[in-house]
């Protein structure tokens, strides 16, 4: 098997686990130790997030890392376990969808987060529409790669309070719809959504939808019938983990 087709193989595997109603959990790691420490509980796909990737390097979050730092990562990743990776590259980091999607590639990777904030730019919000071409050129590209990377559209209209309270769940989903018809395999709706609004939006748009949950606290049952069809973890595994440390590590200070 070529190179390619062995991505395109597991860009296939990544996106059969996208099953609204039945989401696929892809826990969101940071480096080799977490990806085999998910691989070793069983999980078949995984997500590294932009925040804790950035973290364990001594990073911030919002591009602070660069793009070949994240690749590097990534390569250590997917060098590690032998399950399909998807990577969040934030906006894009200011670079062409041919230059992202080959980055991905080169790493391993078979799958991508791209979100409407732009970063470079004062952390502005992308309009619907651009966002959506932004979509539309990584599929290009990446059908030009010959691999159907797997892309998952992230708007942060709930993080930054587009519109009114009433209005929010509309306009992101109206966001989200253009991304579809740009080639987008999944859409997210960044936000800790209630069970009555998550289903309000997955009922609302035609792609499997991915939620963010927070693993030491949250209860799959809840996004199955919400009918999420994919859920990650952010940086939120990485945070419990880093809670739960300083709790042990207390115990063995000598200062008191």
């Amino acid at each position: 098997m070529s190179a390619t087709d062995d991505l395109a193989a597991r860009a296939d595997a990544l996106l059969a686990l996208h099953r609204p109603g039945d989401p696929g959990v892809l826990p969101t790691v940071w480096d080799a130790w977490s990806a085999k420490v998910a691989v070793a509980a069983g999980f078949e796909g995984l997500t590294v997030g932009s925040h804790p990737a950035a973290e364990s390097i001594g990073r911030a979050d919002g591009e602070q890392m660069a793009f070949a730092e994240l690749t590097d990562r990534v390569a250590q990743i997917t060098g590690a376990v032998d399950v399909p990776v998807s990577v969040d590259v934030e906006s894009g980091y200011g670079l062409n969808a041919a230059t992202i999607i080959g980055g991905l590639l080169a790493a391993g990777a078979v799958g991508l987060n791209i979100e409407d904030t732009v970063h470079s730019e004062g952390g502005r919000l992308r309009s619907g529409e651009e966002h959506a071409e932004l979509v539309g050129r990584l599929r290009g590209a990446a059908d030009a790669a010959g691999v159907h990377v797997v892309i998952n559209a992230r708007t942060d209209a709930f993080k930054h309070k587009i519109g009114a309270d009433d209005e929010r769940v509309d306009l992101a989903v109206e966001r989200l719809l253009l991304c579809a018809d740009a080639g987008a395999d999944s859409l997210y709706p960044v936000a800790f959504h209630d069970e009555a609004t998550l289903r309000r939006i997955t009922s609302a748009l035609p792609l499997p939808v991915n939620a963010i949950a927070r693993p030491d606290v949250d209860d799959l049952d809840t996004y199955r019938r919400a009918g999420a069809g994919r859920i990650s973890f952010g940086p939120l595994w990485q945070m419990a983990l880093g809670r739960v440390s300083a709790e042990w590590l207390a115990r063995w200070r000598t200062d008191g």
